[in-house]
């Protein structure tokens, strides 16, 4: 019996959304379209060969089990990658046992690495990457932040040179896993290729060698030794602004290596159209491949990362200290690992225990985060809340279930646990003299409202947003 295949393909779909997040759902699932289904064999279309390398890498298991499923046991996946309006020959299969998905490449891909030109030279031993071997891509945590410039480093540091992300431009303020993710990078590419000589190089310090070389009258050896570079790492680039020299030599090594389809992963505090101060020429050359912003962690990440270090580490704190760093300490990745082992050689040292004031005192001390507490106070949230609704303070504390009071109050309880350390019961007690309970459902009440309500959600954005002036 011929199978439906796209009414079983939208039923895929519909689990496969229950097991991923709607965002993925929306990137890496809607866009594929289902071509056929014969011979045991499930063909979808993807948009690109980077589109099927991440849902292998990803999402395999996923893929395999909803196939299953759906379609039935002995059922395989294939995969046809379309080029502009066409799509290849090529039918790429993997094996149906879901343990062989996590530790055999598809055979297709095999074929493909193996199709190019491999360079048969071996890197000279004595060659140093000046790559710190301490930041991979397994400690380098993903959030919204930085999913793109990840994903994006993962897929280059598979093929480099060979992808759409050439130039790659990473930007963002300090602390913020820049120079992180460009070891990573650097590392995997090592790791995959061992032949291609890979280097990560400081901004300043290619000044420095630049500087030296014309000092030397030997220029053309410092050219000649980058511009015989596989993989080209550099970082800051913003420190050239105003060094017209220095910006020359770089511009003639980057159009050789990106002629010659060698990668290159540059890092800035801005991205390339605010880099006042650098020539024209190679502001546009910034621009050819892929710009990527890593944001300032969000506190979805900073959980993750504090959690991450905390088990590290081997040491409890305990939820009320954890709740203030990651609220307190939120510019970048760097003050919240100085928070940690501060408050650790504080306690080791003065045998003392982490409690809240050794971790307000550090902090101030590492994060220059100075809070007065009394600012986040449940009364400060309240008072904000109702400046926000113009309504008067003492209507809260009433039993009135008018919608607008009963709004207001719901969202002062649900700010005030999410941006103080206070409990149900303290924060009912002196938000209308509520119980435990009356505050769980008002927070669970205001989180629905704001995932489905787009005024609503700007309306607790707005005042939360006030608060943290």
């Amino acid at each position: 019996m011929q199978l439906d295949y796209k009414v079983l393909w939208d039923k895929c779909l519909t689990v496969i959304r229950d097991f991923v997040p709607e965002a993925a759902y929306k990137t890496w699932f809607l866009p594929i379209v289902p071509l056929a289904c014969e011979d045991k064999k499930v063909t979808i279309q993807v948009p690109s060969k980077f589109f099927y390398e991440y849902l292998e890498e990803k999402y395999a298991n996923v893929l395999q089990m909803t196939l299953h499923r759906v379609f039935g046991q002995g059922m395989i996946l294939n995969y046809r990658v379309s080029v502009g309006q066409n799509t290849t020959g090529t039918v790429v299969e993997y094996p149906v046992e879901i343990n062989q998905t996590t530790t055999k490449q598809p055979t297709a891909v095999s074929s493909i690495k193996d199709s190019g030109t491999q360079l048969r030279r071996v890197v000279p031993q004595e060659f140093d990457s000046q790559l710190n071997t301490r930041y991979t891509f397994a400690n380098f945590y993903e959030g919204v932040c930085n999913k793109l410039a990840r994903t994006a480093g993962e897929a280059i540091a598979n093929d480099p040179g060979k992808t759409t992300f050439n130039p790659l431009f990473l930007y963002g303020s300090s602390g913020v896993g820049k120079t992180h993710l460009c070891h990573a990078i650097g590392l995997r590419i090592r790791e995959l290729h061992p032949t291609k000589r890979v280097l990560y190089v400081s901004a300043n310090l290619f000044r420095i060698q630049y500087t030296e070389s014309v000092r030397k009258n030997t220029t053309n050896d410092f050219l000649n030794f980058y511009q015989h570079l596989d993989v080209l790492i550099l970082d800051d680039i913003h420190e050239f602004i105003g060094m017209k020299q220095t910006q020359n030599a770089f511009f003639h090594i980057f159009n050789n290596l990106h002629q010659l389809g060698k990668q290159l992963v540059l890092t800035s505090d801005k991205p390339p159209v605010s880099l006042n101060g650098m020539e024209e020429r190679l502001i546009t050359r910034l621009k050819w491949g892929l710009t990527a912003e890593i944001a300032k962690p969000d506190i979805e990440l900073r959980k993750l990362i504090l959690q991450k270090k905390i088990e590290q580490e081997g040491i409890k704190l305990k939820d009320v200290v954890f709740e203030y760093i990651i609220r307190h300490v939120t510019d970048n990745v760097r003050d919240l690992e100085g928070v940690l082992v501060s408050l650790m050689a504080n306690s080791l040292i003065n045998k003392i225990e982490i409690d809240m004031a050794l971790t307000r005192k550090v902090v101030e001390q590492v994060a220059g985060a100075k809070v007065d507490v009394r600012q986040l106070s449940v009364e400060k949230i309240l008072d904000s809340v109702c400046t926000y609704f113009n309504l008067n303070k003492a209507l809260i504390h009433t039993v009135s279930r008018k919608h607008e009071i009963v709004q207001a109050r719901q969202i002062t309880m649900y700010l005030a646990k999410k941006l103080t350390p206070y409990s149900y019961s303290h924060i009912g007690k002196i938000v209308g003299d509520k119980d435990h309970a009356t505050v769980v459902h008002a927070c669970k009440t205001v989180k629905d409202q704001i995932e489905i309500s787009k005024t609503y959600r700007t309306t607790v954005e707005t005042i939360e947003s006030d608060l943290k002036r």
